[in-house]
């Protein structure tokens, strides 16, 4: 504004404004705090101050954009240039801008109980499922079961139908009627008995996987894991000896999962729900839910970590793409991600550089009227979104449609 702009008639906490042309007064540099919102907001205090003096005395407008002196008139004048801008009626969210890491979920170990020498390994990559061979010790397939409990002994039939019975047999009976070797009415995927049927089918799978068949399973002839394995390291060498106890290979799920280091301060704007936008490597973008909100904070690295966290301590925040096959197959990539903490429908929004912060505390904006006259108008302040620089505002003085001033850009 040009000291020459014609204001409406207003009152305000701090003064009244004259209508007609204002006289020139002394620009002051405000300091009003700025509500307690996130981090990012503070930019609002880089906002235009308006000091509104004791009626009589005039105004006075502080605009850190800068300001010039006028010559000869030994006051300070605003010379930033400023343009408009229009009030909407729209919804808007509030976004938290993030970068992240997409992966696979989950993360196991395969531990060799075998002893030998390793004769066949898996590649990197690949993906085996349940009733196949992970590797081979001495030319003999471990195969793959599911089921959250390690292979920790042999199973075999005992003397009677319960002789044998815990955990393991039952992960093992629910592997074998997944595989079709018995069906659901011969053996119960629940039964953690090794029974008759149990035996038939522990006969089915070794003839297919092409080993002695003798209806018992000898320690290391199997392992077990929650999930399909999608091999990611290798730790054995191929013809090396295979010790029991020693690691094979790494392996994670085949479910894909964003993975954020979220600063911990963040914590309560971000709950399981939340929508996410995933820009990925090749600056597509696709949607996903957050799965998963951490609630131990983590010290970051000690250089600084490089997470987005700025050094601070972060928690887990897991995302699920809800189209896994849009993320590819890259594994440990560099993604970004937009997580909508809040929305609104059909609200008032304006630009958040068009606030101006009052001295007497409180935000306004800078109504142009349709024949040119400028006029402070009092908001309060409710959404913010600090992806495209908006807020939401309501006040019975501002109207969707209206033309307000904004800095220039």
């Amino acid at each position: 504004m040009s000291s020459t702009d014609t204001y409406q008639s207003d009152t305000y906490q701090s003064g009244t404004y004259q209508s007609g042309t204002y006289q020139a007064g002394t620009y002051q540099t405000g300091s009003e705090p700025v509500p307690p919102r996130r981090r990012r907001r503070t930019v609002i205090a880089a906002l235009v101050v308006v000091v509104l003096v004791a009626a009589g005395v005039g105004v006075a407008v502080a605009d850190p954009f800068g300001a010039t002196k006028s010559e000869g008139s030994g006051v300070v004048d605003n010379a930033d240039p400023t343009s408009t801008a229009t009030v909407t009626q729209q919804s808007l969210a509030s976004q938290i801008q993030v970068q992240a890491t997409l992966g696979f979920a989950g993360s196991y170990n395969v531990i060799n109980q075998a002893p030998g020498t390793v004769t066949a390994l898996p590649s990197v990559g690949q993906v085996i499922s349940q009733g196949q061979v992970v590797y081979q010790v001495d030319g003999s397939p471990v195969v793959l079961l599911y089921g959250p409990t390690p292979a920790f002994r042999g199973l075999a039939e005992g003397a009677t139908g319960s002789a044998v019975t815990g955990p393991d047999v039952q992960e093992l009976n629910a592997d074998l009627v997944a595989l079709g070797y018995v069906t659901g009415v011969e053996l119960s995927p629940t039964s953690d008995q090794f029974g008759f049927w149990t035996k038939v089918g522990v006969e089915r799978l070794q003839t297919h996987v092409g080993v002695t068949v003798n209806g018992a399973l000898a320690m290391g002839q199997v392992v077990f894991l929650p999930t399909a394995a999608r091999v990611s390291a290798i730790s054995a060498t191929l013809g090396g000896p295979a010790q029991p106890g020693g690691p094979v290979l790494d392996a994670t799920s085949t479910t894909r999962v964003v993975t954020i280091g979220l600063d911990a301060t963040q914590q309560s704007e971000v709950a399981v729900g939340d929508p996410v936008t995933i820009t990925l490597p090749n600056n597509q973008t696709t949607p996903g839910v957050v799965s998963s909100v951490g609630s131990v904070a983590v010290a970051p690295p000690s250089d600084g970590g490089g997470d987005g966290s700025d050094g601070n301590p972060t928690i887990t925040v897991e995302v699920t793409p809800s189209d896994p096959t849009a993320t590819g197959s890259l594994d440990q990539a560099p993604v970004s991600v937009s997580i909508t903490t809040a929305s609104v429908a059909n609200a008032l929004v304006v630009p958040v550089a068009a606030l101006l912060a009052l001295a007497s505390s409180g935000y306004a904006v800078e109504v142009v009227s349709a024949t040119g006259v400028h006029s402070l108008v009092a908001v309060s302040l409710g959404l913010f979104d600090d992806a495209d620089g908006l807020v939401q505002v309501t006040g019975s003085g501002v109207a969707a449609g209206e033309t307000i001033v904004v800095p220039a850009s």
